[in-house]
């Protein structure tokens, strides 16, 4: 069974940092890509980055320049957030793509920016 677990989240200023992390139950190279989602109150859950099994990574207009997303060789996949706003205040969540296109999905850390 596939397990992703999120950690990182938390309050920060406007114009703080924050590293999320989300390490996986087996090899992240068992699936195609891997990438974090944030669902903010009352809004839909919305992509925010991707890296696929090659290292290309595709983020979000929103995102760019301030968010870079990583992994390392084994199980974990980090989001570093810099400059954040307040806009970016949401659940961000960890997703593993299968071949298939099937996402598997993590339980979610909360991240606040206080204006």
């Amino acid at each position: 069974q596939v397990q992703l677990q999120e950690s990182g989240g938390g309050l920060v200023q406007t114009g703080g940092s924050l590293r999320l992390s989300c390490t996986l139950s087996i090899s992240l190279f068992t699936f195609k890509a891997m990438s974090w989602y944030r669902q903010a109150p009352e809004k839909q859950r919305e992509l925010v980055a991707t890296i696929a099994s090659d290292g290309e990574t595709i983020y979000v207009d929103a995102v760019k320049g301030r968010f870079a997303i990583s992994r390392d060789n084994a199980y974990n996949t980090f989001l570093q957030m810099n400059n954040l706003k307040f806009e970016d205040t949401a659940v961000y969540y960890c997703a593993a793509v299968a071949e298939g296109g099937e996402n598997y999905w993590g339980q979610g850390t909360q991240v606040t920016v206080s204006s």
